[in-house]
């Protein structure tokens, strides 16, 4: 192979990835690009150095032993890399931010928490995720985030804080002898609480609205169509309805990180839990 052949870091980094997520579709998550594009640059690789770097063995793509060898190269490349990179920027981070949340926190997160980490780090990439805590778990577990703020229940041990759940909307809904429930889509801890709570109770109910946006929910509490369960944080302009209605019970907020998160990933999750809990 001639010498002056570079082999980029981005080819380089691609080809980790998809060595580590173990599928195509995984690792094209996790750098942020499409199938297709990742295809094109492990070719790209394959024809700098000049050997097949995968076999297909049905669905999976299995190493070579010309791979095998580049793999072990490849992180050590990237390591030094982004080593250097951290000791030449004094501090400031320059990689991508990947940052789930719930609906709640995007206004809270995204004109807050991170606007001042990227006024302290103006060369970084951040990428932001809005979803429900079961998928954005599962994504952390698959390492395509960084870090999540999401729901649990009260007693969880990663709780950074705990609030009553309350009922919103108009008074007079609740003394409908079926409760109208205006409602987000399926997985919602505050939507099973509702349901869970009137059942126990004995109550009637029907679901009024269902929608898979927080915006459009709020607009139906504040139209009458429905009542909804959340906490006072997220409702701060609607005061709860009196005890009409049976008790809720508490909800936890919580931030969860990837395993060996650098200290700039570690600091903003930390800056974020700083916040909630001054909510």
């Amino acid at each position: 192979m001639p010498m002056s052949v570079n082999l980029p870091t981005t080819l380089l980094r691609s080809f980790v990835a998809i060595v580590d997520a173990g599928t195509m579709l995984n690792a094209a998550e996790q750098v942020f690009l499409s199938q297709s594009a990742l295809s094109l640059q492990i070719k790209r690789l394959e024809e700098l150095v000049q050997q097949p770097l995968f076999t297909r063995e049905g669905r999976r793509l299995v190493l070579t032993a010309s791979g095998t060898v580049l793999l072990d190269y490849a992180r050590r490349v990237l390591n030094l890399h982004d080593e250097a990179l951290h000791v030449m920027s004094a501090g400031r981070y320059s990689g991508p931010v990947r940052v789930g949340m719930v609906q709640d926190f995007a206004d809270t997160l995204l004109t807050g928490v991170l606007a001042r980490f990227s006024a302290l780090h103006p060369d970084t990439q951040i990428f932001a995720r809005v979803a429900g805590t079961a998928e954005l778990l599962a994504m952390l577990g698959r390492d395509q985030l960084d870090m999540i703020l999401g729901y649990a229940a009260a007693d969880d041990p990663a709780a950074i804080r705990v609030a009553p759940m309350a009922w919103f909307g108009a008074q007079h809904l609740a003394e409908r002898e079926v409760v109208p429930l205006a409602v987000l889509e399926t997985p919602c801890r505050f939507r099973d609480a509702a349901i869970a709570s009137l059942e126990r109770a004995g109550r009637a109910y029907r679901i009024a609205v269902e929608t898979p946006n927080l915006s459009t929910m709020r607009a139906a509490v504040e139209a009458g169509l429905g009542l909804t369960c959340r906490t006072a944080i997220f409702l701060k302009d609607h005061e709860p309805i009196d005890s009409l209605l049976p008790p809720l019970p508490d909800v936890s907020f919580i931030i969860a990180q990837a395993h060996n998160i650098d200290p700039a990933k570690a600091r903003l999750a930390s800056l974020a839990a700083d916040v909630v809990r001054d909510l």
